[in-house]
């Protein structure tokens, strides 16, 4: 019988890198976030998985094995937030900033897992970062660890995502342990001259074209989701996405789900102005004045960004304007640019939903860096026969404060919150109260 490995997603955020892991053969046992509004999602989307609301800092190996009842960690995975560079003449992992990826390397060393994965930006690739990744290489072979060389930027547009999005890759494994080896495109770019043997990957239509027309409906004015018989013929990705085939779960947990319920789908209410602005912008060309950048239909989405959090602001980062209609695009269409499947929920608030996609690795991505692990443990993974459920409803519509409460964590307090009474947070907190009211 195959035993799945065990593994445990540090700075998960909503939890695009469980899903992906999941989908691979590994059963994400515990996940570590500090934003509890984060936590709630995470908590809904895996409700066998063990949350914990903490810092890394504050976290001890031994504190997460207890967690998950002392199950022998097989894998840690994880993108620590870091600044990559510090004062001349000094280490960069010396510098506070970069204390989390350090805590990343301590816990590896602590679970004594066999293998990790580590991601983080592309920036951390170029001048004076590279230091950074030198640095991070001798951290984790001080620990007895080995990294795969040379570090890789995989674009998720290569592996049938249809976005643009660079993320550096660094796998290792525990000396005397098989390296895995970084996987080969499987899609050719939509509009890339290439060599490359593979499909060609989908484009903004075939993720976008079935799903209904948000304002269509009068209930996502107030409300996140409806129920729907509009869907319309899936592309092969966009079938993927709606989980119509047992194949489309990959090796991953079937979850029980309405497919007819659209959600993440709030409207945004643009003036006329910005409507015909956004009308009269070419497909896979920037609006002049608000800067969206319009999707085109037959080519790839723009990088998706979360904006900044609560502590530096509370700014949403704008979301792209749809190919079709003279709007930007919901929550759930980013959802299905990134490869979420339409059964993982996220905050039912556009900026904490957008913001929960922006930060995340794409699932197809984190899924196809996870098949390299499990192919150099030498395990051939197998589909769970069991479902499911979701968890309460009540996790995707707290707001900041609510969530603290529930997760008994302190109420973070942004520099906004200090300056100015947090005009953006009373924002997203009022618009959480008015869906969970249905009012």
């Amino acid at each position: 019988m195959y035993k799945r490995p065990v593994a445990i997603d540090l700075f998960a955020g909503a939890g695009g890198m469980s899903l992906g892991f999941e989908q691979a053969g590994f059963d994400v046992k515990a996940a570590v976030e500090i934003d509890p509004v984060h936590c709630g999602v995470h908590a809904f989307n895996f409700p066998d998985c063990e949350v914990i609301p903490k810092s890394v800092a504050s976290l001890t190996g031994k504190e997460i094995e207890e967690s998950i009842g002392g199950k022998k960690v097989d894998l840690v995975i994880g993108g620590a937030p870091c600044q990559g560079f510090s004062m001349i003449g000094k280490r960069v992992l010396d510098d506070p900033r970069n204390s989390l990826v350090k805590d990343f390397v301590r816990i590896v060393r602590e679970l004594d897992a066999s293998y990790f994965v580590f991601e983080n930006v592309k920036g951390l690739t170029v001048g004076r970062h590279r230091k950074f990744l030198d640095e991070l290489f001798e951290e984790f072979e001080k620990v007895g660890y080995q990294v795969r060389a040379p570090w890789r930027v995989l674009n998720a547009a290569d592996f049938g995502v249809p976005q643009n999005r660079e993320r550096l890759i660094l796998m290792g494994a525990k000396n005397g342990l098989k390296l895995p080896v970084y996987p080969l495109p499987t899609h050719v770019r939509p509009g890339v001259g290439s060599t490359i043997l593979g499909d060609f990957g989908p484009n903004c239509r075939d993720a976008l074209d079935d799903l209904p027309d948000a304002e269509k409906f009068a209930g996502l004015e107030i409300n996140d989701s409806v129920m729907t018989t509009r869907w319309g013929m899936p592309s092969d990705y966009a079938a993927e996405l709606r989980c119509l085939e047992l194949k489309h779960w990959h090796f991953g947990y079937r979850r029980a789900w309405d497919p007819e319920l659209l959600t993440s789908s709030i409207r945004t209410n643009h003036s006329t102005i910005s409507r015909r602005r956004f009308m009269e912008t070419a497909p896979g060309s920037v609006e002049p004045i608000s800067r969206f950048y319009r999707l085109p239909p037959d080519g790839l989405s723009n990088t998706l960004r979360a904006g900044t959090d609560g502590a530096r602001g509370a700014f949403t980062s704008p979301r792209p304007i749809h190919y079709r209609h003279p709007r930007c695009i919901t929550v759930r269409e980013m959802a299905r640019l990134h490869g979420f499947p339409d059964w993982f929920r996220l905050h039912v608030t556009k900026w904490h939903g957008a913001r929960q996609v922006g930060n995340a690795v794409p699932p197809a991505l984190a899924r196809i860096i996870g098949a390299a692990v499990i192919e150099a443990m030498a395990l051939k993974p197998t589909r769970p026969s069991s479902e499911t459920s979701l968890g309460d409803e009540a996790l995707l519509r707290m707001d900041l404060s609510q969530a603290s409460k529930y997760w008994e964590v302190e109420r973070p307090v942004s520099r906004r919150d200090q300056r100015s009474g947090a005009r953006k947070r009373k924002q997203v907190d009022i618009e959480a109260e008015r869906i969970a009211a249905g009012v």
